[in-house]
Formats: structure tokens, C-alpha cells, sequence
């Protein structure tokens, strides 16, 4: 079974930084891109960076530049490093696995139960 555990949210004020996680279960993390999206109340859910199972990354064009996605295949882990946070970056962060070791052949899904990201003074 696919278990994918966020980690790493809280309150930061704006310009400041935060490190999400995700531990992932359950299937050969290695062999597959992964997602990391984000729901902000009242929206839609919002795709924020992919990476391939090789490391390849792509970023949202709203966090281009201030995030940055990493994966650690040895340990089963998938990052996301959230710098210069702004009031609009507030929502739930969910990790997603891909179905392709190519995050461009993917279709993603089981999310995690997700981690709140407050930014705010």
C-alpha cells in the first residue's frame, strides 16, 4: 500500500523559509516522479514542483526561484526548501507519486494527508 506522510509545516512570517517532507512507503520510491501540490481554502488545488525519479525539476511559475524540490532515493524521502514565503504560499502541502519515472509521462495520485503552511505576521 502507497503511504505518502507529510512533515515539516507550521506558521513562518513572510520572507522567511520552511522545509517540507515527505516520507514515502509502500512501493519502489526510486523508480517513480514525484509532486508536490497545494490547496489553499476556497481554491482549487494548485500544482507547485514535480521532479523526476532522476532528480529532473520543474517549478509553478508562482514559486519559481524560491523553491526548491529535492528527493533522497537511498532514504525515501521528497523535499520541498520554501524560501522567501509570501502570504498567498498559506495552504495545505501534498506530496503525490507518479506512475512514470518521468514526471512529464505521469499521472499523479495518492496525496498524503497533507501539512499547513502559514505564512503570516
Amino acid at each position: 500500500e502507497v503511504q505518502l506522510v507529510e512533515s515539516g509545516g507550521g506558521l513562518v512570517q513572510p520572507g522567511g523559509s520552511l522545509k517540507l517532507s515527505c516520507a514515502a512507503s509502500g512501493f519502489s520510491f526510486r523508480r517513480y516522479a514525484m509532486r508536490w501540490v497545494r490547496q489553499s481554502p476556497g481554491k482549487g488545488l494548485e500544482w507547485v514542483s514535480d521532479i523526476d525519479n532522476n532528480g529532473g525539476a520543474y517549478y509553478g511559475d508562482s514559486v519559481k526561484g524560491r523553491f526548491t524540490i529535492s528527493r533522497d532515493n537511498a532514504k525515501n524521502m521528497l523535499y520541498l526548501q520554501m524560501n522567501s514565503l509570501e502570504p498567498e504560499d498559506t495552504a495545505v502541502y501534498y506530496c503525490t507519486k507518479g506512475n512514470d519515472a518521468s514526471a512529464n509521462r505521469s499521472k499523479f495520485s495518492a496525496r498524503g494527508q497533507g501539512t499547513q503552511v502559514t505564512v503570516s505576521s
